[in-house]
């Protein structure tokens, strides 16, 4: 029997998501197999296409089931085929854990009877609510021994544990199975914890979310695998809805998706399916490439050869066996430059010289102009940044994960909430409230130049469009002088207090004035009961301080939401575990534990949307490998970051912890020091064909002898920087 699915293989950028929707396009549209004019209505019959006599579907009702890996590509994969389509059929785009999720949630009531579970509506763990609640739990358990066994703090013992939990759900292992797979797999390891105290811990965690209906990424899958999946009455509405499934760049999907597509495909529907071999970005994260690719099996196989001839994709080989045989006498050709200094922080400045020189004397434009590294700190992500923005060259950071508080505008509205609820003294200190006066004094203000501004001029209103009346020195000053420190009410006195108060000025004893006043209205309605929740009064300060009529820039707008996501997430957790089982508190222990979740550096969930409404940035990009490989995007130009560290080999991501026990085609087998190096060279054989296939005309090579902590690099890709053409900066 001929297949009618099929399964569309190539690298990156050789057109498999266009082929895609072309093979979608032609199920689903069979009237376009006519060449037909919308004007003249004249018809001829194209020959030799197959149409399935069993695909009908009905513009009225969703049956195509589309799938991404991440969300930025499911947002574009949707918008395509909407477009290609001319929106006559409803799509359902979705990541495969958004699926599931969708999936679980829809179907609770299922799961309810199938499991005994109490009926209550199921509510989701952001990952950083999932981590406080698991070391409430098991922190009796985790004693100063098992840390020092660890040999981690408990922070990152908890997350590992729980990492655990993810792999075996997206492996298909059920939560019971984790002890003896983990036994297999650390047999020849006795610096670990004993898999049997791990899986405890991580059956006692499962128990305890299903009681009070919280649900993580990890109890989902696991909830949709290993009991929606084989349920009779959920396979017949999952048969019922989805007549075809598209699944782009399935090398990023879990095991369990397969589960999914056999299931689907053995009821009858149709799929196409895209591959990527150089792909396998999450691999070690979740994604399992190896045994999706056993679904090529069921489908009729299209090669897509080579890659796409705007791209330095053919150089892949020459390049990949310079570095995995380095005493072979190669050299680049001149597209592939390098720039050679001797400490990192040179090696830094020139390479935002380079990039600002190029973009002035008009050879690239901002956003083909590419960063990519192996990892980004602090002082390089800094340091890049300033020296190009004084060059009036915008920076895109790609997909920042960064931690909360590290806003001054957020570190702000904490201090606010503590002036404000009693008890919370303790966590207010003199630099805090200065902080707090500066930015919520912040004034807007025209520019210069106001031809400047641009609606994707974030960046630029960031830096020259705002003021601020008190500043940092009278800051200081009214905070030494007017605000009093107490565990239960800390204050702020009138400007008057200081005794050369006439010192701070009109504009700065104004807005002090101002926010003093404020403050005390919100303490005298907190105190009437007249504030619903901490919720309320951040909007309010928002609202009065910060927003105030004005153009946030992007970034700003992105974390102000993250705060309130975040804090309206926090405060839906507690009131159910407070309805499931009261405790005893002081009424602002929440308030407590909230503001100091975010000051320990939490890394909060993006926002929505988590990227600005309109065109494309006219920005430099930068990223990490792993975070520029996630996104498929393509550039003219390429600047490879710290090209002689050794990260070029892990790809730029950290593998989770026992991620090599939970692939399926070696569940459970110990990984040997020869298995790590094996999957380092093909890792970076893969980072090497992907990146050269998303760029266009040049790549910089960006070395520094030393490291930032000194040390001398002599990492993989160190053959090619002596083997290229060395840049001279001018």
């Amino acid at each position: 029997m001929v297949s009618h699915s099929v399964w569309i293989v190539g690298t990156s950028r050789s057109g498999k998501t266009a082929r895609l929707v072309e093979q979608f396009c032609s199920w689903v549209q069979p009237e376009k197999q006519y060449t037909e004019s919308f004007y003249t209505k004249k018809a001829g019959r194209r020959k030799g296409v197959q149409i399935p006599e069993f695909l009908d579907l009905k513009q009225t009702e969703p049956g195509v089931l589309v799938l991404a890996a991440n969300d930025d590509n499911r947002r574009e994969l949707g918008d395509i085929i909407v477009t290609s389509t001319l929106g006559k059929y409803p799509v359902r785009a979705k990541t495969p854990l958004g699926f599931f999720q969708d999936e679980v949630i829809l179907f609770w009531p299922l799961l309810i009877n199938l499991l005994n579970l109490k009926a209550q509506f199921p509510v989701r763990l952001r990952p950083e609510t999932e981590q406080e609640l698991a070391t409430k739990l098991w922190r009796p358990q985790l004693d100063e021994e098992i840390l020092r066994i660890a040999g981690v703090n408990e922070s990152r013992l908890v997350r590992r544990i729980l990492d655990l939990l993810q792999l075996a759900a997206y492996s298909g292992t059920h939560c019971e199975d984790i002890a003896q797979i983990l036994t297999r797999g650390l047999r020849d390891n006795t610096t670990n914890l004993e898999p049997e105290f791990l899986a405890s811990l991580l059956l006692d965690w499962r128990n305890w979310c299903l009681e009070r209906g919280l649900l993580t990424y990890g109890i989902i899958t696991e909830l949709y695998s290993q009991d929606l999946l084989s349920d009779r009455n959920y396979q017949q509405h999952l048969n019922k809805r989805y007549q075809v499934v598209l699944a782009d760049d399935i090398d990023d999907y879990p095991s369990v998706a397969r589960l999914l597509f056999e299931l689907l495909l053995d009821q009858g529907a149709v799929g196409a399916f895209s591959y990527n071999p150089d792909g396998a970005v999450r691999l070690g994260l979740g994604a399992d490439p190896t045994y999706l690719e056993g679904l090529a099996e069921r489908c009729r196989v299209e090669i897509l050869t080579g890659p796409p001839p705007e791209s330095l994709g053919e150089q892949a080989k020459q390049m990949v066996e310079l570095v995995t045989e380095p005493m072979v006498l190669l050299s680049l050709p001149e597209i592939v430059h390098s720039i050679q200094t001797t400490s990192r922080a040179q090696l830094l400045r020139q390479t935002a010289e380079v990039i600002a020189n190029a973009i002035q004397s008009r050879q690239v434009e901002p956003e083909q102009v590419a960063i990519i590294a192996p990892g980004l700190d602090a002082i390089a992500r800094y340091t890049l940044v300033e020296i190009l923005v004084k060059q009036n060259i915008q920076v895109e950071s790609l997909n920042d994960q960064r931690p909360l508080v590290s806003s001054p505008v957020i570190r702000a509205l904490l201090t606010m909430l503590a002036l404000v609820y009693p008890g919370l003294g303790r966590l207010v200190d003199r630099d805090a409230v200065a902080e707090m006066l500066v930015v919520l004094s912040r004034k807007q203000q025209a520019p210069e130049n106001s031809s400047l501004l641009t609606p994707n001029s974030t960046l630029l209103i960031q830096h020259s469009s705002f003021s601020t009346d008190i500043d940092p020195v009278r800051a200081g000053l009214l905070a030494d002088y007017c605000f009093v420190p107490h565990p239960d009410r800390p204050n702020l006195l009138p400007v008057s207090t200081f005794e050369r108060w006439d010192r701070i000025g009109y504009a700065a004893t104004t807005a002090y004035s101002e926010i003093l006043q404020w403050l005390e209205e919100q303490r005298s309605q907190q105190e009437l009961r007249l504030i619903p929740s901490p919720i309320s009064l951040l909007d309010r300060a928002i609202q009065r301080f910060l927003w105030n009529g004005s153009n946030l820039p992007y970034e700003q707008l992105a974390a102000l939401r993250e705060l309130l996501e975040t804090a309206q997430h926090y405060w839906e957790i507690d009131t159910r575990l407070r309805q499931i089982a009261p405790v005893e508190t002081t009424p602002h222990t929440t308030i407590i534990e909230f503001i100091q979740l975010l000051r320990r550096g939490t890394i909060t969930a993006n926002s929505y949307p988590v990227r600005p409404i309109g065109g494309a940035r006219k920005a430099v990009t930068l990223a990490t490998i792993f975070q520029y490989r996630s996104s498929r995007r393509s550039h003219r130009w390429h600047f490879w970051l710290d090209a002689g560290s050794p990260l070029w080999a892990k790809g730029g991501a950290a593998t989770l912890f026992g991620a090599p026990f939970f692939l399926r085609d070696r569940l459970g087998e110990p990984w040997t020091a020869e298995d790590e190096k094996l999957a380092e060279e093909q890792r970076l054989r893969r980072i090497l064909a992907d990146l050269l296939s998303r760029v266009s005309e040049r790549v910089y090579l960006c070395h520094s002898d030393l490291a930032v902590n000194g040390q001398e690099q002599l990492g993989p890709l160190l053959p090619l920087v002596n083997a290229c053409v060395t840049h001279s900066v001018i």
